[in-house]
């Protein structure tokens, strides 16, 4: 596992050379390619070192991890372009792509803490420093404490398992089972705000819209990731008390997801609407993973990964309406099928795979979320049809009004996309679809 995080390192320098934009960019989809051919498709750990290793949990998010970094850079043209202090943007994807093959790839829980709260730092410095309002310094605030406050008891909790084992290693913890209830709370709570959980998630649609497109492109493609493959970690210790306390966590998730379904039909911004749409996945995928069975865990799985492609592709759209038209208001994005009829398929597909139309990933996730669900309890089921059915027409209004209808007064114009957006639509689209046809290795992980 070392060689990759090797050439991390030493892609950095390569940051700050003149015009070496291009070359960073090239070498981060390389490494993509070579990353797949060490493919570890197994539940136990390969690859191992000292502190890395590699199943197939944490191989199909350090692959998501390089594939959205590497869009980023495609998607942020206009940063190059702009020559606003690109060397400095390439240096902090670069950084905060280490930082997440560290937090995937990390064998100890305490450096997988580690590398967790170090990915923060990167994100951040793109807010504050490419974001577009001077409102973003508070959206960094928001985000930083957040995900700080509650992420300090689950540093508490990992000394305390310390002090009963002497080990902190994945591999030793399998068997181990623990009865405190605060103790379960310091370890579950870090990784609800991060995922996040209806109610603690005021600070993702506040970081999303004041972030730049790459800042957003990595929050929902990867960061929030992170609180699920923590849960998934943590969950092996924490059986007995998952199946007497979780009940709470389903019951926020399901009805969270109904509320903030109706939250977007009421978003008259791209990105917010975007955002939220992004709770209301991660809500489906916490529920399904709360009820702790396999078709629960291994779904939640898939529409992580699903969701990852399908969010960041959808912002990356956003952007594409935002450079031509300086604006991401609804009321502006209209009747964008006459300015840019082209995007407009790229939208549908998006936009399709996001209310989980077959054959996107997202469809073989939420069957397997709702299977999971139902069959933990079937009262759930009134609060998933309100949600399956609030989701599709959410992303039918963000479809139905930014491509349809009358065109914005103020545009004489139409556009055309650069050869460079089509590619990262289609490398978007295209993995999400594609990876239907291995299903079973997404669904059959563990």
């Amino acid at each position: 596992m070392l060689k990759f995080a090797f050439m991390l390192m030493f892609l950095i320098p390569l940051c700050f050379l003149q015009n070496f934009w291009w070359v960073v960019q090239s070498l981060m989809y390389l490494m993509v390619f070579v990353f797949m051919l060490s493919s570890s498709m197994f539940s136990m750990p390969c690859n191992l070192g000292y502190l890395f290793g590699c199943d197939i949990l944490s191989y199909g998010l350090i692959l998501l991890s390089f594939w959205i970094c590497a869009l980023m850079v495609t998607a942020s043209e206009s940063v190059y372009r702009h020559k606003y202090f690109e060397k400095m943007f390439l240096f902090l994807v670069v950084m905060l792509l280490l930082m997440l093959y560290f937090t995937f790839s990390s064998m100890s829980l305490f450096f997988f803490y580690l590398f967790f709260e170090a990915s923060l730092i990167p994100t951040l410095f793109l807010i504050l420093g490419w974001g577009y309002q001077p409102e973003r310094l508070q959206a960094g605030i928001y985000l930083l404490f957040y995900t700080l406050l509650a992420s300090l008891p689950l540093l508490v909790g990992l000394f305390s398992i310390y002090g009963f084992y002497g080990s902190l290693y994945l591999g030793m913890l399998k068997s181990v089972s623990f009865t405190s209830m605060l103790f379960y709370l310091s370890m579950v709570m870090a990784f609800l705000v991060k995922m996040p959980m209806f109610m603690v998630h005021l600070w993702l649609p506040k970081a999303h819209v004041e972030a730049p497109v790459s800042g957003s492109m990595i929050l929902a493609g990867v960061l929030l990731k992170l609180g699920g493959y923590g849960l998934l970690r943590v969950f092996m210790m924490l059986g007995e008390l998952g199946l007497k306390m979780n009940f709470v966590w389903i019951g926020i998730s399901l009805v969270g997801g109904f509320l903030i379904s109706l939250v977007c039909l009421r978003q008259m911004d791209l990105k917010a609407l975007i955002a939220y749409s992004s709770v209301v996945h991660m809500g489906m995928a916490l529920g399904g993973l709360m009820t702790m069975t396999s078709w629960g865990f291994s779904s939640t799985y898939t529409l992580m990964i699903a969701h990852g492609l399908c969010s960041s592709g959808l912002f990356a759209l956003a952007n594409i309406s935002y450079e031509r038209l300086g604006s991401r208001s609804l009321l502006v994005n209209k009747g964008l099928m006459n300015f840019m009829p082209s995007m407009a398929m790229w939208w549908f597909l998006l936009s399709s795979s996001n209310m989980a139309a077959p054959p996107s990933l997202n469809l073989m996730g939420e069957i397997g979320l709702l299977n999971s669900l139902v069959m933990w309890s079937s009262i759930s089921m009134v609060m998933l049809m309100l949600v399956s059915f609030f989701s599709a027409a959410y992303i039918l209004f963000l479809y139905s009004y930014s491509q349809h209808g009358s065109i914005y007064s103020g545009i004489y114009s139409c556009s055309m996309g650069y050869t460079r957006e089509y590619l990262m639509s289609m490398l978007h689209w295209l993995p999400l679809n594609a990876l239907v046809l291995r299903g079973d290795i997404c669904i059959l992980w563990m």
